[in-house]
């Protein structure tokens, strides 16, 4: 399963509404749960959070990819928001973070999981369709961009 099967308009958000890093994890874990993805909004939050005070996922060049496994998933769950102004997510390059790649992942499956981790890392590569994300003035149009990727 690749992360184009998993992207819907229902778990796109753009512009997110929140200013910390907090926030941002509220609030991706909140898109799952709006979409009917996600059952036990607090499960997976408190796996979210518990992932991210290990080590940030705050990435490079402006990319955040907060993940977790939760018994409280039985398939791979997959939220994105975008951040036009960034915010700050602890990144590795000390930057603010504009796209939010959140991965729920069942315990017991671990491929789909690193499979959506390196779509999201050859995504990455790309400045140019990074600044189309984030340029994005709406979910279907992100669900356009990520298709034709």
């Amino acid at each position: 399963m690749s992360l184009i099967d998993l992207i819907e308009e229902k778990v796109v958000k753009t512009p997110l509404e929140s200013e910390d890093k907090p926030e941002v994890l509220r609030e991706l874990v909140q898109i799952l749960k709006d979409a009917g993805e996600i059952d036990d909004y607090d499960a997976v939050l408190k796996a979210v959070q518990e992932r991210e005070d290990k080590q940030s996922t705050g990435l490079e060049l402006g990319i955040a990819v907060p993940h977790c496994k939760s018994a409280a998933v039985t398939s791979l769950k997959f939220a994105m928001g975008i951040a036009p102004q960034g915010i700050d997510f602890d990144a590795m390059d000390g930057q603010p973070s504009k796209l939010f790649f959140l991965l729920v992942a069942a315990p017991d499956q671990p491929g789909p999981h690193v499979e959506a981790l390196s779509e999201i890392a050859k995504l990455a590569r790309s400045k140019a369709f990074c600044k189309a994300l984030v340029a994005a003035e709406n979910a279907q149009e992100v669900v356009e961009l990520m298709q034709g990727e």
